[in-house]
């Protein structure tokens, strides 16, 4: 006969056992196991064998359920539990999520009721207490989604290699449903969308919008609830994200952010998956990128002018290999190096911009040159050692004279920010007008590529902002002068897979903190990407606005 009982007094002072019971397993009649609940794990061990104990933390749980089996006859309930700790992969040093589902059989008592009452009763303390470890992270109270959560779940079925459905079917669902999630699929059924869906829907009905795709879907969707009149509250909609794409950089980054060991292709989405399951809600930065007429943009992810944004859209033919399109496309465009002509220009990021103060005593710039072409304000100039931006890594310019350029607050005209909703930005002039004298603007002309990043990943393989996080409130920008060869290129790249390209030492590397930039591209032809999808071409520039968006992040 199974029996439970409540024993507090079990185990370690430290760890002590609230809820302990013998059962059966599915499957199993006849074999019997003690069950042990503390608070931080779920213990089952054979009753005949000291050894083959399995302990399972209540942090890599998911869900649990009660329920009685289909056999009426049958007085039994059973008691399901759902969990994805991190394993070691077979034949590798790396590690990733493995789904582990343990389910007990109790039928210690002859009344049906009660050996279900008994059922959620563990149910519910398993829950609880997986719960617990969600709302602390590093001794630091944490946001969640409320329970149960309603999901509206959008897939676009063509993205990377069109398997997002299919991988919804053998993953995704099953993980919501272990977790308790009532979610609406929608699959997406042309360019823009879930852009209008998101733009008209009444956000009302849902508690969290979750995107699986690449990263095309969410830059609708972000762009969508940016477009409402109720902006404001429907940004704060929190967003997930699933990988189904090619690129999946968002994905990777969250991924990365929850301080796991790299993984791809269906071991990342099991692991966004899981962090989805958790519900922890996170601060996002955005962008707001301007262009000479289109209307105001926001992007999650980067900005790139280039050699990076000709990869992005050339690959494009080779979207059915998956991840691996990138790679392809690097070596195709190695082979044909072209030198892109434009000008540069960004605004430091101290190391506490907040403090006004701070920022105005540490404004002090090397310039060697008279006014720039943007305006009679805006010099040629190098940050010095004491300035906010010491972060660089190498600089354009080389000067021995001085000049301290004082700080002066701008205040965009109203052209800046025309019959636009969102946020307005406090920081950008109209491009047709001078820049504000504390921008510096980078002397050379000649550039193999400009990338802005505000998250680590730039794809599942590519870490090309290893110190970025989600709300950091900064623009982490890199350029590469022309002059490099093809292979010290190459080298940057195969470095940028685990984010030690800044440990290269290339010389023709430039990278640095900013809290906006603009760019004139002075080559008649070229590609300018948004989170990877294709914008006006001409001058653009950006400003980001700390945490104004939310993120689901486990």
């Amino acid at each position: 006969m199974n029996h439970w009982t409540a024993e507090p007094d079990r185990g370690s002072d430290i760890n002590p056992v609230t809820l302990y019971g013998e059962f059966t397993v599915t499957g199993n009649r006849k074999v019997r196991y003690a069950v042990s609940l503390t608070d931080r794990d779920l213990i089952v061990q054979k009753l005949t064998s000291t050894r083959n104990k399995v302990v399972l933390s209540l942090k890599d749980c998911v869900g649990c359920r009660a329920y009685r089996g289909d056999d009426n006859a049958d007085p039994a309930a059973y008691l399901a539990t759902y969990f994805y700790p991190l394993k070691r992969r077979w034949m590798s040093s790396g590690v990733s999520r493995q789904r582990v589902e343990q389910c007990f059989r109790l039928a210690g008592l002859p009344d049906p009721r009660a050996n279900l009452e008994e059922a959620e009763k563990w149910a519910r303390a398993v829950r609880e207490r997986s719960a617990r470890h969600q709302h602390l992270r590093d001794g630091l109270s944490m946001n969640t989604l409320s329970r149960p959560c309603r999901m509206m779940l959008l897939v676009n079925p063509q993205s990377g290699k069109g398997q997002a459905l299919t991988l919804y079917n053998s993953h995704i669902q099953r993980m919501l449903n272990e977790a308790g999630v009532p979610h609406t699929l929608v699959i997406t059924e042309r360019q823009n969308h879930a852009r209008e869906l998101v733009r008209e829907a009444d956000l009302s009905q849902w508690d969290a919008l979750v995107i699986m795709s690449g990263d095309g879907l969410l830059y609708e969707v972000i762009n969508g609830l940016l477009e409402r009149p109720d902006w404001e509250e429907a940004i704060r909609t929190p967003l997930g994200i699933l990988p189904g794409g090619s690129g999946n950089a968002l994905a990777a980054s969250v991924h990365h952010y929850s301080g796991s060991s790299p993984v791809s292709s269906e071991e990342l989405l099991v692991s966004c998956g899981f962090l989805l399951c958790k519900g922890l809600v996170s601060r996002m930065d955005l962008v707001s990128i301007h262009l000479s007429s289109s209307p105001r943009l926001f992007s999650f992810l980067s900005l790139a002018w280039g050699f990076v944004a000709d990869v992005d859209i050339e690959s494009e033919k080779y979207r059915h290999v998956g991840a691996a399109r990138f790679t392809v496309g690097t070596l195709v465009r190695l082979a044909s190096l072209r030198v892109y002509k434009g000008r540069l220009a960004y605004l430091p990021a101290s190391e506490d911009y907040n403090n006004e103060e701070h920022l105005r005593k540490n404004m002090t710039l090397h310039c060697n040159n008279e006014a720039s072409s943007w305006g009679p304000a805006s010099m040629l100039c190098r940050p010095s050692r004491d300035s906010p931006c010491e972060n660089t890594f190498h600089n354009s310019c080389h000067s021995n004279n001085s000049l301290k350029v004082r700080r002066t607050e701008s205040t965009p005209s109203r052209s800046a920010n025309k019959s636009l909703t969102g946020p307005p930005d406090s920081l950008l002039l109209p491009l047709d007008q001078p820049l504000p004298s504390d921008w510096v603007v980078v002397q050379e002309e000649d550039f193999v590529l400009m990338l802005a990043m505000y998250q680590s990943h730039l794809a599942e393989d590519l870490m090309a902002a290893p110190g970025a996080t989600l709300d950091d409130s900064v623009i982490h920008l890199f350029y590469v002068r022309a002059g490099i060869s093809r292979a010290a290129l190459l080298k940057l790249f195969l470095a940028m897979e685990k984010g030690a390209h800044l440990a290269t030492n290339c010389q023709h590397l430039v990278y640095t903190k900013v809290r906006a930039l603009r760019l004139e591209p002075y080559s008649p032809k070229g590609i300018i990407t948004v989170d990877g999808e294709v914008v006006e071409y001409g001058p653009v520039q950006a400003e980001v606005h700390r945490g104004l968006a939310r993120l689901i992040t486990g």
